[in-house]
């Protein structure tokens, strides 16, 4: 039997799932709430942190390189590379996070400047990165729970259609980025 097949063979973990998948409704929640507060109020740190936008923009890139290789590693039954990939994608991804709350909870929102099919492009572009990025959180959180906890048929179902969403909102993050760089 190969490392694969044995890999496939471990027992699902019922109850680390069920407690998995409430922490990973909760982080989301509590997540959503930082970011809606975070939109009203704005905290004087003294520090100014103008430079994390280009910050955001390449940790949403690797997460982005970082999902690619993991569907390429799982792909060639590769579990180890796959799960370091994932790992790669989920640290790039609070890295992210941390970056986007102390920058956004401290500085005033910077708003894009141009006029006609480029502003409309860049806020669909925009609101589908954020809208898409708040719904699939939980999502994201319960499919690595999924397979923390052997359920892999699940895990691969889930993955299925959580995978392109995360890849949209990880490359469309560098590109808003581009496309409001101008009027930072």
């Amino acid at each position: 039997m190969s490392d694969y097949q044995s890999y496939l063979q471990r027992q699902p973990d019922a109850g680390k799932l069920k407690v998995l998948t409430r922490a990973s409704w909760v982080v989301s929640i509590l997540v959503f709430s930082l970011v809606v507060v975070m939109g009203k109020y704005k905290l004087d740190i003294g520090m100014d942190l103008s430079f994390l936008p280009p910050v955001h923009a390449v940790l949403n890139t690797l997460v982005a390189i970082f999902l690619v290789l993991a569907v390429v590693a799982i792909k060639n039954k590769n579990v180890a590379l796959h799960k370091g990939m994932i790992g790669g994608a989920v640290a790039c991804s609070v890295l992210f996070l941390l970056c986007y709350v102390a920058y956004h909870g401290t500085q005033e929102e910077v708003r894009h400047g141009g006029e006609g099919a480029v502003r409309i492009f860049y806020l669909i572009l925009l609101a589908s990165h954020i809208i898409l990025a708040a719904v699939s959180l939980p999502f994201i959180l319960i499919t690595l729970s999924l397979g923390h906890t052997n359920h892999f048929a699940r895990h691969r179902k889930m993955a299925r259609w959580v995978f392109p969403l995360w890849l949209y909102v990880a490359a469309t993050g560098p590109i808003c980025y581009l496309m409001l760089k101008p009027y930072y």
